[in-house]
């Protein structure tokens, strides 16, 4: 196969596969997104069960104490009718003392008894919200799986079509090439293969020795860039676009040197300058 037909279905596989990863990477994600929502009813749950045993404390209570006041009112009633009853005035005081005991302990159960059915009505109004509540968002969470799941459903079936439309592109290609290629597209946000303008690499922006980028130039054999890892094929610059181009005879230091020299010409110029004025001229 010609290399200009492997690059070109290099790069149509590099969207296909950066596509690919995108959907991977959100159906992972997806059961993220209702987590927060997951934990709230959690948290929903716990506190209702809590309240429903309060709840259930307070009702007890409220049972016991009107067992309570009930035998309160019935001994003071049967001491009341033994008044009719008595002889002399010993019996007459010992049973006044009784009803005055047994209608204190009354009045006593009577306070507590309305306190505490005022705190159960107001913990049976708190449980019916909060069982409101929980049956909303209990709903709100079941509609958001199913509609999360219809979408993992979604992305699972683009994913299909996905890996039939890459088939034919690889089917030609090394295995090895395209495991790697895979792997640089993963790690290299969605990037796999770029291209050489002059010696500049277009996806780390490193400038290639001379020697590396006439190879990828030939378009020989599948090039990766030494310092990025891509598969490189090459592009002729952009006139408007300005990069270094090095030869046999040149290369970076050579800029360096060039540099290091104009600098010192100048350097021997302002020395020159500074003579003319100690000695007394004017510029």
């Amino acid at each position: 196969m010609v290399m200009t037909d492997i690059f070109n279905k290099l790069k149509e596989l590099q969207d296909i596969l950066a596509e690919k990863y995108e959907l991977e990477e959100r159906i992972k994600n997806s059961p993220g997104k209702l987590s927060a929502q997951a934990e709230l009813l959690d948290r929903m749950k716990r506190e209702f069960i809590e309240l429903n045993t309060t709840y259930e404390m307070c009702r007890e209570k409220v049972a016991s104490l009107k067992t309570e006041l009930l035998n309160a009112e019935t001994s003071r009633e049967n001491c009341e009718r033994e008044m009719d009853n008595i002889t002399t005035h010993r019996e007459y005081e010992t049973l006044d003392r009784k009803i005055k005991e047994a209608t204190e302990k009354e009045q006593q159960f009577r306070r507590d008894l309305q306190k505490e059915e005022i705190d159960l009505a107001d913990l049976q109004e708190r449980l019916q919200q909060h069982e409101t509540l929980l049956t909303t968002q209990e709903a709100e969470l079941n509609a958001g799986k199913a509609k999360q799941s219809a979408e993992i459903e979604g992305f699972k079936q683009q994913l299909d079509m996905l890996n039939e439309k890459s088939l034919p592109l690889i089917q030609d290609i090394d295995p090895e090439i395209i495991s790697k290629f895979e792997r640089i597209i993963k790690s290299k946000h969605n990037k796999g293969i770029v291209a050489v303008k002059g010696n500049v690499c277009d996806g780390c922006h490193m400038v290639l020795p001379a020697q590396f980028a006439n190879e990828v130039r030939s378009g020989e054999k599948i090039v990766f860039c030494p310092y990025c890892s891509r598969i490189l094929y090459y592009q002729e610059a952009d006139d408007d676009t300005q990069y270094f181009h090095m030869d046999d005879t040149g290369s970076l230091s050579d800029l360096d040197e060039e540099f290091e020299d104009e600098e010192f010409e100048d350097e021997e110029q302002n020395e020159d300058q500074d003579d003319v004025k100690d000695m007394g001229y004017d510029e």
